[in-house]
This record gives C-alpha cells, sequence and structure tokens, in this order.
C-alpha cells in the first residue's frame, strides 16, 4: 500500500491495519463527513459522475 499510514489515537496510538480499498473508503468517507472542519469547504457530493464523454467519475 505504499508509505501511507493511518492511526486510532485514543487510550494510546495504534495503528490500522487493513485492505487498502477498505481503509480508502473509510478514509473517504470521514473526509466527507468533515468538509467544513478539514478545509473550511462544503461537501456537495461524492463520485460525481463526469458524464458521457468522459465515462468515469470525481471522487470528490
Amino acid at each position: 500500500m505504499g508509505d501511507l499510514k493511518l492511526f486510532k489515537i485514543a487510550n494510546g496510538v495504534k495503528e490500522i491495519i487493513g485492505t487498502s480499498v477498505a481503509i480508502e473508503k473509510s478514509l473517504q468517507t470521514l473526509i466527507e463527513n468533515n468538509m467544513e472542519t478539514f478545509f473550511g469547504i462544503k461537501f456537495l457530493a461524492s463520485e460525481y459522475p463526469t458524464g458521457k464523454n468522459h465515462g468515469g467519475e470525481l471522487i470528490l
């Protein structure tokens, strides 16, 4: 998974071990739920479709 590590800080510090998909989704949800606190911006949508021409989605 590269050099990225996540930690739980409660009653000490513990590294969160998991697959990249599980960590990615939980991190995405955490950031989406706290956009105003982290960045001072309002959260609009998750995984916004880019339309027929691009055939993908933006993970916002």
